[in-house]
């Protein structure tokens, strides 16, 4: 329900507009326009000028001649315009070429092309509250040139600030980075993003008449304060994956060769000395050197 003393947005629907080929209407002003000519000159006799009723027509051809010139406009591809009644919306022009329209009628032309735009970098605090830097890129058009032209105040700088809008709210959505891989990151779900961002976006610049036919991540970091700091810790954390790797490995081969020679009678090993061979290969499987070798030439006890 509305509140008392506020009113709803008066929405704009694109209609068609009743319009005429230019061309014809070119071909009837010269029509006019030779009706004019033999009128006038006809006029003149070997006496002076003639006052009759062929004068009356080269005033009125004149006047019409006059009016269709003022309906005269030319759409380009890829280009629209808005027919206006004294502030009153009669519709949208989208036939390209010479176009014409009763002249009290005006026209406000709108680009429905595609446009590509690359948004400042902005500073946002990502789901764990990491400050980081952000920038998309967008590829939008009009589709309904009445609600871009009527329904907000300027649609470019509506579109502007719209994006920022969607890019601080995705950004707080998501965490810049999971080395753990196991929830949708900013840095390492660029598909995933980019959708949620076209639509975030389809959904704020619907009322303008807008849609988004593409749009990403183009820059994407930690803010300087922390970038250090957080280098640091990716670091730490890449390496605690690798060892965590290494270990699960190195168990996996312990076990492997534990149980190949216990089934093929290889050695029969206590328990003390299974821990004594255990150390030593995870010594060698595990270290970041390589190890040297110590042969025992004695007995194994």
């Amino acid at each position: 329900m509305v509140e008392a003393g506020t009113r709803a947005l008066n929405r704009s629907r694109e209609t068609r507009a009743n319009t005429q080929s230019g061309y014809l209407m070119l071909l009837i002003w010269l029509a006019l326009l030779g009706v004019a000519i033999w009128a006038a000159t006809s006029n003149f006799g070997g006496g002076g000028i003639d006052w009759n009723w062929k004068w009356a027509v080269v005033v009125a051809t004149g006047v019409i001649g006059t009016i269709i010139l003022c309906g005269f406009y030319m759409i380009n591809p890829n280009e629209a315009a808005a027919v206006q009644l004294f502030g009153e919306y009669k519709g949208t022009d989208r036939e390209e070429g010479l176009r014409w329209v009763l002249p009290w009628l005006s026209r406000k032309k709108i680009a429905v092309r595609a446009n590509n735009v690359i948004s400042d970098k902005i500073k946002v605090n990502d789901l764990r509250g990491n400050p980081i830097e952000m920038a998309a890129q967008v590829v939008w058009r009009v589709t309904d040139t009445a609600q871009a032209l009527f329904d907000v105040d300027d649609y470019k700088e509506f579109v502007m600030a719209q994006i920022e809008a969607a890019v601080r709210s995705i950004g707080s959505r998501y965490p810049y980075d999971d080395i753990e891989h196991q929830e949708i990151t900013l840095r390492g779900n660029h598909d995933e993003v980019g959708k949620e961002l076209r639509k975030a976006l389809i959904e704020r610049l619907e009322v303008a008449g807008i849609t988004v036919d593409e749009c990403g991540l183009t820059h994407l970091a930690y803010a300087p304060e922390i970038a250090g700091a957080m280098l640091r810790r990716q670091q730490a954390e890449a390496v605690i994956a690798a060892r965590k790797k290494l270990v699960e490995g190195a168990v996996t081969m312990v076990e492997m060769a534990l149980t190949h020679l216990s089934e093929k009678n290889v050695v029969d090993l206590d328990d003390e000395r299974k821990a004594a061979m255990v150390s030593n290969l995870m010594v060698v499987l595990c270290g970041e050197r390589d190890t040297q070798p110590v042969v025992n030439t004695g007995s194994l006890y």
